[in-house]
């Protein structure tokens, strides 16, 4: 019977996969890979770490397993939520799934690890969650503590590794640890170049868990993927990163966070635009609350400021989608009008010299060779963990 189920999982596994793949790469997604995978969930209680973005075409990957007879027991969600809606920073406490009367099990907040209780009865932990590759996106904190705790309960961990659409290159200041937090909790760059498959491998590999616990981990890759392919997400990874543009601002445009201007969130279009107040710019925007940004940065006020919803953001100037350009432009415009850096910025910057270094008015180019060393260490430390073709 179990073989027949076996079966009958693939095919219908692979008939959904057809739906969400690269147009242009046919990539198939871990989630997809059902005959790597489903043999290791047969006779288990499993618990399911997932968001919307947990997808086998259109269907959820927990409606799937449900609807297969694998016993899932209880979903943990990460930061905005199991289906994706709560605002970044929103507290989401623990509740039951509408659709399927599961346990949801938030991981955010004060409750960022699942706790012994939380993993009572649990045979195997499933992870399927798709992240931009970037360091201070949270979702990889959560991978951190998941790890921690199923290496502390001896539970085996399985990642469904799915591409990065920041996987094309790596870029920004490698994190200084006494800055450590939930937005940076590994000397790695802003913008790191692995898939969560290749990262959770680094963990485990690096001995980054407390006590240098080894997590049972296994992975299951993407197929037809490669560091090169430039990946676009079927769906939005969080409610402020609505599109594709947005995706490959973001690691731009969020170090904003740590400053006074608004990056959009209020708007039809964050982190696709930036402004302030008392920048200079013909194009305005007024951001207001929203579903996605219930308390928005500057709500209510007319902001002035850029539209890069047209930028090629793929080829700055500096031959990486990553610039400080829009960061340094800003701070020049504002630094006498009002204070700029909030303490937000050395977390997400992960160094207190990134603020220094603008205020003392460094050239990007000159920033950029500080970052050099560290960055040379961390590419020897990467290669060593891909699963996937470099750039």
């Amino acid at each position: 019977m179990k073989y027949t189920l076996f079966i009958v999982a693939h095919f219908v596994f692979s008939l959904l996969g057809l739906a969400q793949t690269n147009s242009s790469n046919l990539v198939k997604v871990g989630a997809q890979q059902a005959a790597l995978y489903f043999p290791l969930l047969e006779q288990k209680n499993i618990a399911v770490i997932a968001n919307q973005t947990s997808l086998i075409g259109e269907e959820h990957l927990v409606d799937s397993l449900l609807t297969l007879g694998i016993p899932v027991k209880k979903v943990f969600s990460p930061e905005h939520g199991f289906r994706g809606i709560a605002d970044a920073g929103e507290l989401i406490g623990n509740t039951l799934d509408v659709q399927t009367g599961l346990p949801i099990i938030s991981l955010y907040g004060n409750h960022k690890k699942p706790t012994k209780a939380d993993l009572s009865g649990i045979d195997l932990v499933v992870f399927d969650i798709q992240d931009v590759g970037v360091r201070f996106y949270t979702y990889i904190s959560t991978l951190h503590y998941v790890m921690e705790a199923c290496a502390e309960n001896q539970i085996s961990l399985l990642v469904l590794d799915r591409p990065n659409p920041n996987g094309f290159y790596i870029d920004g200041p490698v994190l200084d640890t006494a800055l450590r937090s939930f937005v940076g909790m590994h000397p790695v760059p802003l913008v790191h170049g692995m898939t969560l498959g290749e990262y959770a491998l680094m963990i485990n590999g690096e001995g980054w868990l407390k006590n240098a616990l080894k997590c049972h981990l296994q992975v299951i890759p993407c197929k037809n993927y490669t560091h090169k392919i430039r990946y676009e997400l079927p769906v939005k990874p969080s409610p402020n990163l609505p599109n594709k543009q947005a995706v490959c601002l973001y690691p731009s445009l969020a170090l904003f966070e740590g400053t006074v201007v608004s990056v959009g969130r209020g708007t039809d279009f964050p982190f696709q635009v930036y402004g302030h107040p008392a920048l200079k710019g013909t194009f305005e925007f007024t951001p207001q609350s929203t579903a996605g940004a219930k308390k928005p940065k500057l709500e209510n006020e007319l902001c002035r400021g850029k539209d890069l919803r047209q930028t090629d953001c793929e080829k700055t100037l500096n031959g990486s989608a990553f610039t400080l350009a829009y960061l340094i432009e800003a701070y020049g415009e504002l630094q006498n009008q009002t204070a700029f850096f909030n303490s937000f910025f050395a977390k997400l910057a992960g160094t207190h010299e990134l603020q220094k270094q603008i205020e003392n008015g460094w050239y990007e180019a000159e920033i950029r060779q500080s970052w050099e060393p560290a960055l040379s260490q961390f590419r020897t430390i990467r290669s060593r963990y891909l699963l996937y073709e470099d750039f």
